[in-house]
């Protein structure tokens, strides 16, 4: 009876996946999403759905965020302090778009999402010891993989680029990245770029569909941080 026996659990696991996606849809106050023909990502009070639960833990709130997506604002470089949110905005409309390809509503009050092949992300740091490679070669590599099979449907998501080596040769190549993503005809890809190189503000005048956007946060007076503006 193993067939039937294996059927039967294929079934109740798509069961048991459906009812948490509805249950988590309804508790958490999501939203369907509207899958567009057009190109473009819109997402309005977005919210990442696992900070948001462990911010809620502690009697704290998310504080949502938007984002927009089209032929002419294909990329957003964004910047701000450590520990500001920066990779938490990024992740979060990875997963909106991630969520709603896969058929769940999302965590927003409104999305609509175009076309998207592929979610490739460049996030963290870490090295292969056991493979000789340092982070920076682990972080050249993956972000080489990713710039070979990107097209214009794709969504990118590159933390920090270039932080793995000295300051001169980093900005050197998060603006030619940057600069490789807008400009090449097959690779116009939506991209989020985060980092702390503001050298690189001086060059993105040349780039039509380059926005700049900042996080910014708020301290009270002995230092501690209270509040995060996006």
């Amino acid at each position: 009876h193993v067939p039937s026996v294996q059927r039967m659990a294929a079934a109740l696991a798509q069961t048991d996946v459906l009812c948490t996606l509805a249950e988590r849809a309804h508790s958490l106050n999501w939203c369907r999403p509207t899958l567009s023909s057009e190109p473009g990502i819109t997402v309005r009070g977005g919210r990442h759905p696992v900070v948001e639960q462990q911010l809620a833990k502690r009697a704290e709130s998310f504080t949502a965020n938007d984002v927009e997506f089209s032929n002419s604002r294909r990329m957003l470089m964004i910047t701000g302090p450590n520990m500001g949110g920066k990779s938490t905005y990024m992740r979060q409309i990875a997963l909106i778009v991630l969520l709603a390809y896969a058929g769940s509503y999302v965590p927003a009050q409104s999305a609509v999402i175009g076309p998207i092949d592929r979610i490739f992300t460049r996030i963290g740091a870490a090295d292969d010891l056991a493979s000789g490679r340092s982070t920076f070669m682990v972080e050249m590599n993956e972000t080489a993989s990713i710039l070979h099979n990107i097209s214009d449907r794709s969504l990118i998501l590159l933390d920090e680029i270039g932080r793995g080596t000295s300051t001169y040769d980093g900005i050197s190549i998060a603006w030619a990245i940057a600069e490789y993503i807008h400009d090449h005809p097959s690779a116009r890809a939506k991209t989020l770029f985060a980092t702390h190189y503001h050298e690189l503000y001086e060059k993105i005048d040349k780039m039509e569909s380059v926005e700049v956007k900042h996080i910014s946060c708020i301290c009270n007076d002995s230092g501690e941080l209270i509040y995060y503006r996006k």
